[in-house]
């Protein structure tokens, strides 16, 4: 994982964490935590989308009821027959 010609120091407190000299980057040598950082990276990211797609499906269902129920109304007042008298 480390190229052995780059010059690293160990970051003081932080076992799994190293310094590249050259860059001033910390590199984190626990791959286990990175990959478990992923992990939950990507849960985080397929709720949101989920979360997403729901919000939208709810608005779509708003939409469909208020039509229904506008055509409720028209059955009602008695205005549906002149709007299918008129399309024919």
């Amino acid at each position: 994982m480390i190229n052995s010609h780059k010059k690293y120091a160990k970051v003081e407190g932080h076992p799994n964490l190293i310094r590249d000299l050259s860059t001033n980057a910390i590199i984190n040598t626990d791959s286990f935590s990175s990959e478990q950082y992923n992990k939950i990276r990507n849960s985080k990211k397929q709720e949101k989308q989920k979360i997403e797609q729901l919000h939208s499906d709810v608005e779509d269902l708003k939409s469909s009821v208020d039509e229904i129920k506008q055509l409720l109304r028209s059955i009602v007042n008695g205005t549906w027959w002149t709007q299918i008298g008129n399309s024919f």
